[in-house]
This record gives structure tokens, C-alpha cells and sequence, in this order.
């Protein structure tokens, strides 16, 4: 069993930056590969950043690469999503995710553990 527990996000300006945090519990972190999404009003969860078991491996979606980095510690079970130059756009409930695989994955389906999200608000 693994528990995910979401941190940093809140009310930023366009241009802004935020950095997320996602602290796991459970003997398995180290070898799951982690990713995470997000949810605007209205839509459906989305894909925003994965990350392979050891950190060497890291995709994300067209709409945040560039701006956003995917990154992990093993030695703390935590891995973080660091935003830069944020946009309304990004304004959700962003999700970490924990996957039973070693090697990342862009789809809902592959990840078993979810945490409760956090609410990222960029203001223009």
C-alpha cells in the first residue's frame, strides 16, 4: 500500500512560479515510477509530468514542457513538480500518482495510488 500526500500548491500570478511536492509512504516508492496530473473545472484529468523509477527517464506533455520539471528523491520518498512561467491555463487540482511499474507512463490506467491534489490557481 502506498499513500501519496500533496503539497504546494496556492494562488500565484501569471509569469509565476510553484513548486509541488509529493511525499509517499510505503516500501515500494523506489521502485515506482511516479507522475503527475491534473484536473481543471469541468474537464478531465490530464497528464502533466512522469518519472521512470530512478529519475533518469522524465516525459511530459506538450503544453508544460519547457516550463515544468518532473524530479524525485528516493532517500526522502518524494517527488516534486517544479512550475515556471505559469499560465491561467494551468489553474487545477494537480494529483501525484504512484504506478506498480518501473518505467513511466503518460496514461491514467497505469497508475494504482493517487493522492487527495492540490489546487494550483494562476491569476492573469
Amino acid at each position: 500500500q502506498v499513500q501519496l500526500v500533496e503539497s504546494g500548491g496556492g494562488l500565484v500570478q501569471t509569469g509565476g512560479s510553484l513548486r509541488l511536492s509529493c511525499a509517499a509512504s510505503g516500501r515500494t516508492f523506489s521502485t515506482s515510477a511516479m507522475g503527475w496530473f491534473r484536473q481543471a473545472p469541468g474537464k478531465e484529468r490530464a497528464f502533466v509530468a512522469t518519472i521512470n523509477w530512478s529519475g533518469a527517464s522524465t516525459y511530459y506533455a506538450d503544453s508544460v514542457k519547457g516550463r515544468f520539471t518532473i524530479s524525485r528523491d528516493n532517500t526522502k520518498n518524494t517527488v516534486f513538480l517544479q512550475m515556471n512561467s505559469l499560465k491561467p491555463e494551468d489553474t487545477a487540482v494537480y494529483y501525484c500518482a504512484a504506478s506498480s511499474m518501473v518505467y513511466s507512463s503518460s496514461s491514467l490506467n497505469e497508475y494504482n495510488y493517487w493522492g487527495q491534489g492540490t489546487q494550483v490557481t494562476v491569476s492573469s
